[in-house]
């Protein structure tokens, strides 16, 4: 079957509905309550008024701004701010700008489109990997990964002739690391010392995606001995491979941070990806690494002749710069460093139980079931409750992309005070997690079939007209604000069961990412 003919066969999704406007105000008021409760518990208010005002001002805002702001949020195309992701992961970059980055818009017709970006030792490369037509209206052809290897091959070549000359790279790749009002001072600096680097930028950009190879293989300390995985590897290996992929103080410059889609190497040969999350959700890159994986390596593709002829199959990309880049770079490496010690990774291979201990004995789902636990051990190490956030997919949708889960509910709260109360029975803490979890897996449904409420607020809010005077008391709110401090943030990205590991960096100072998770419970 043509792929024309198939896509005409398959039915045609349904555009993600805009919630009504009361209904995502009383499913808001349900998430404000075990907020307003805890602050109760504290003595900080009184929830009977607390709530009482949420209710008025949702009352105000339903008859008043937010019913013109429902108005035209319908007369916006749900493909303004809802886009498809794939296409998003290639020939593309983030692009600093002041107070709000932009996208770079793909070239495709142009050349630099047809080049992968290469880092090694700090410096920028770009390789050909696509062959000219030899006639008109035909599309450019990938050259053989024999080709695309014989070209890394001879750039690292290049690169340990420039290392034995005693060489040293400027680390330019630092500065897209740093703070982003920096960034853009830097980058518009950066460009406009030379035209070359405006046309290294733009190659940058352009670029299919980037490839780093990293010229140390890092080990953690050694930490206390745990059981090994399924497949014999040990908890220091997998952290080991997460702290390189997150970065560390030798290869945190050899990375281009603007690109969505990076893949790592280290000398050992294990290989990661990084990317930069905004032009795509995560779940994609997940699934094209997965693909890859599960593709396989065709050993037969690199063989045959080792000469590669075609003239400038390669290039370097060296940046013009001057002593206030230099300084620029070190400042921005030690800021990048601060980050770096300031957070930790791991991989929690969990071998007590699994999905069909939780599905087939306990009876529950096993998402709702993992949250429930993260609650448990967050209020049993910090003492109180976090607005906890957790992504659900609307991919049922066209233009679909994800949906918002409050996760903290007053049911969840209610089970965990249940479990930390000495006093409690064993029954009355099952009748609570039942609850919790039945609770847990409503608020899915509804946030996969389109009935969630964060992105039709975020709508609602940007249909406010500021320059007018337009506001709204339920956005002015400070527990609106703080009811999406996510400072347990949670996503499961796996693909598949060959690409693991997939994840975030937490979002605050204090916060926690637990990503991935759904794999450790299999």
């Amino acid at each position: 079957m043509s792929s024309s003919s198939s896509a005409t066969s398959r039915p045609a999704l349904p555009r993600l509905p805009i919630p009504e406007l009361r209904q995502t105000l009383d499913r808001y008021l349900a998430s404000l309550e075990p907020l307003l409760l805890e602050d109760d518990r504290l003595g900080r208010s009184s929830f009977e008024s607390s709530y009482a005002l949420r209710v008025k001002w949702a009352q105000t805002f339903e008859f008043g701004i937010g019913k013109i702001l429902q108005e035209r949020l319908h007369g916006k195309s749900a493909g303004i701010w809802l886009r498809q992701s794939t296409q998003k992961m290639f020939n593309i970059g983030r692009t600093p700008a002041q107070y709000c980055d932009i996208l770079s818009s793909p070239h495709l017709d142009s050349p630099d489109s047809q080049k992968l970006l290469l880092t090694i030792h700090n410096w920028f490369y770009a390789i050909n990997i696509y062959r000219q037509p030899d006639a008109p209206n035909v599309p450019p052809q990938l050259i053989t990964p024999r080709e695309i290897a014989m070209r890394i091959g001879a750039i690292v070549l290049d690169v340990e002739q420039r290392l034995a000359r005693g060489e040293k790279a400027l680390p330019v790749g630092i500065l897209s690391a740093d703070d982003r009002d920096i960034w853009t001072e830097n980058q518009q600096y950066l460009l406009s010392l030379h035209p070359t680097n405006k046309k290294i930028y733009q190659t940058l950009l352009s670029s299919v995606m980037a490839l780093s190879l990293d010229h140390t293989t890092h080990t953690v300390s050694p930490s206390p001995p745990t059981a090994t995985n399924p497949r014999g590897i040990s908890q220091e290996t997998l952290d080991s491979h997460l702290h390189t992929i997150r970065a560390h103080s030798l290869n945190v410059a050899n990375r281009f941070y603007d690109k969505p889609f990076t893949i790592i190497v280290d000398p050992s040969t294990r290989a990661g990806a990084t990317g930069e999350h905004s032009p795509c959700d995560a779940l994609v890159p997940s699934i094209v690494a997965e693909y890859g994986i599960v593709q396989g390596i065709d050993e037969a593709a690199f063989q045959g002749p080792s000469d590669d002829t075609e003239l400038g199959s390669w290039e370097r990309l060296d940046w013009i710069v001057d002593d206030k880049i230099r300084h620029a770079c070190d400042a921005a490496h030690e800021r990048a460093i601060k980050l770096i010690e300031d957070s930790d990774d791991s991989v929690l291979w969990f071998q007590g139980y699994g999905t069909d201990w939780i599905k087939g004995i306990a009876k529950f789902g096993p998402d709702a079931y993992i949250q429930m636990a993260m609650q448990l051990a967050w209020f049993k190490t910090r003492g109180e409750f976090t607005a906890t956030y957790e992504t659900v997919l609307t991919r049922m949708f066209k233009h679909g992309r994800t949906e918002t889960l409050r996760s903290l509910t007053r049911d969840s709260r209610e089970w965990v005070l249940a479990m930390v109360d000495g006093k409690s029975t064993v029954e009355a803490r099952y009748a609570a997690l039942q609850r919790a979890i039945k609770t847990h897996s409503r608020l899915t449904r509804e946030a996969a079939t389109g009935r969630g409420i964060d992105r039709h607020l975020l709508g609602l809010k940007l249909m406010l007209r500021p320059q007018d005077g337009e506001h709204a008391l339920l956005f002015d709110d400070k527990l609106f604000e703080h009811s999406q401090l996510w400072k347990l943030s949670t996503s499961g990205l796996s693909a598949g069961h060959l690409f693991r590991g997939t994840g975030f960096g937490a979002t605050y100072e204090d916060g926690s990412r637990c990503t991935g998770y759904d794999q450790i419970w299999h």
